[in-house]
């Protein structure tokens, strides 16, 4: 069977979920034994979100080949369980620039470069990567931006040029749109919709199924209506309502019967899912026997997307847990050793999240050390594992000017300095120790007993390291350095044996935790977490 494109574009206006459509097919999908891959295309210039202000665009997922990728590409793997890689994330920057390093080297034979058919011709052989895997039988696609928009006319070209060459029952269209509702009138408005599909239209491209985001229910005259001037059959108009947890969506969807036109589009059989794992932990999650309220301490709060991975770890681990978790977001600027009490007097555990640059640092070292001496259970994670090693520096060992060379050079106790390979870079972008590696953890640690084998792999995404000069006298006062590289050189995870629990890791355990099947980290700490509040 050749592979079966699913492209889902939006319409209307941005934010309407449609990562969060692509990824609830793909497990509905999944779940009917489809093997299932996920791309996102971006419209941005950017190579990648890497070297992105967080607060603007929120979280940067890396995958194990060490791809600095948009945030959706986290929803993707924790909906589907599938590990994504550097082609699922496609960028107008990349796109220009593979076409312009090819007409530097004389590739299009002195032909004038153009958006059609240079540019289309490059964004279409991204689609078709999808051919190159083997085992893949579905690939879905998401379209960035909103239909009209200038930077997104070149994917949709692409697409509308894609869809007749593999042709239209192996590719079709998902589009989602808003149905705004109007109180003074107290009607469902379809204009919207209408106008978004007309636009498509105008370029060549007809949607196969409409997902419609709306505040209220569709009812038939609605559908009808929808259906009509968009020309599409009624029972390929979704609605999709808001629902109370997000991974409830899937079975929203499965619902209103998405993955079943879906096939009915591609010429699919589309078997009875299976969705019984899905459906216990939606039922957990909505059926919490405690409540557990976790600190998490960041430079990035006012975007709660800059840390999402974080947070749907903490979910999924407070559900392994039969539990719910309250999060008290909490500004690091904020936080000096005058009102650390206020802050974190009533939390029953603390986690420190990875970052860059030197604001809100200090608060970081402060609420450390204050999980540190009240035994209250600690994650430190990337960025929160380096400033635990300061902190245990600076009011442990005595070392009072102990620092980051990151953000004091002239520090004379660096017990975090660069990594040797980043010595002398200085662009931002792509420079960072990226993806997945392995660690080696020591038998008797915390960490062992958590993951259950000696040796595991994590991602990771940063350029400073534990400075080895510091391992013996970090050791001697009651810090286990419980995880290194194979190779011993670098220190990838530390915890007090001391403290009922407190550990830090070099690496982003967030980005493999699934809703499902919860990190053991994070289901650990919020276990902690729990034990920490009944004492």
């Amino acid at each position: 069977m050749p592979v079966k494109y699913v492209f889902v574009t939006g319409g209307v206006v941005s934010g309407l979920g449609k990562g969060i459509t692509a990824a609830s097919l793909g497990r509905l999908l999944k779940a009917r034994g489809y093997k299932v891959t996920s791309q996102k295309f971006d419209p941005y210039i950017n190579m990648d979100p890497g070297t992105m202000n967080p607060i603007q665009h929120g979280e940067v997922f890396v995958t194990d080949d060490g791809a600095e990728t948009d945030l959706d590409l986290g929803h993707y793997e924790r909906f589907i369980d599938e590990k994504l890689n550097k082609q699922s994330n496609v960028t107008t920057g990349k796109v220009y620039w593979s076409i312009l390093n090819k007409e530097r080297r004389g590739d299009f034979g002195g032909h004038t470069v153009q958006v059609i058919p240079h540019v289309t011709n490059e964004i279409k052989s991204r689609f078709y990567h999808n051919e190159d895997a083997s085992e893949t039988e579905v690939a879905i696609i998401e379209i960035g931006g909103t239909a009209g928009d200038i930077e997104s006319q070149p994917f949709l070209e692409a697409l509308r040029q894609f869809q007749h060459e593999v042709g239209h029952e192996n590719c079709i269209l998902i589009h989602v749109t808003l149905i705004p509702y109007l109180k003074a009138s107290g009607e469902l408005k379809t204009k919207p919709t209408q106008a978004s599909v007309k636009e498509l239209q105008g370029m060549g491209i007809q949607p196969d199924i409409l997902v419609c985001r709306s505040d209220l229910p569709l009812d038939d005259d609605i559908k009808a209506k929808i259906a009509q001037f968009c020309n599409v059959p009624k029972k390929r108009v979704i609605q999709n309502l808001d629902v109370d947890i997000l991974y409830e969506l899937p079975l929203a969807m499965e619902k209103e019967k998405l993955a079943n036109v879906a096939c009915e589009c591609l010429n699919m059989e589309c078997p009875q899912p299976d969705l019984s794992d899905w459906i216990s932990m939606v039922d957990a999650w909505k059926h919490p026997k405690h409540k557990v309220r976790v600190a998490l301490v960041g430079k990035y709060v006012s975007l709660h997307d800059a840390y999402i991975s974080v947070v749907e770890a903490l979910k999924h681990g407070a559900v392994a847990n039969n539990a719910e978790v309250e999060i008290k977001w909490v500004d690091s600027e904020l936080v000096s050793n005058y009102n650390v009490d206020s802050f974190f007097s009533d939390v029953d555990g603390i986690i420190v999240p990875g970052g860059f640059g030197d604001r809100g640092i200090e608060g970081m070292i402060c609420s450390i050390q204050y999980a540190r001496e009240h035994k209250i259970p600690y994650l430190g994670l990337c960025l929160g594992m380096q400033l635990t090693i300061v902190e245990f520096a600076r009011n442990v060992l005595g070392l009072k000017d102990a620092h980051s060379h990151e953000f004091n050079e002239n520090t004379a106790n660096p017990v975090i300095h660069i990594m040797p390979d980043k010595e002398g870079i200085t662009d931002l972008g792509g420079t960072l120790r990226l993806g997945s590696y392995p660690c080696i953890l020591d038998e008797h640690s915390k960490a062992y007993q958590l993951y259950g084998h000696k040796q595991i792999e994590e991602r990771h995404r940063h350029r400073y390291e534990v400075n080895n000069d510091y391992r013996e006298v970090l050791q001697e006062n009651g810090m286990l350095l419980s995880g290194f590289s194979p190779d011993g050189r670098i220190v990838e995870m530390v915890e007090i044996p001391e403290h009922p629990w407190f550990i830090g890791t070099q690496a982003h355990p967030e980005f493999k935790s699934r809703p499902n099947k919860p990190h053991p980290l994070f289901k650990g700490f919020l276990a902690a977490s729990l034990a920490h509040q009944n004492k």
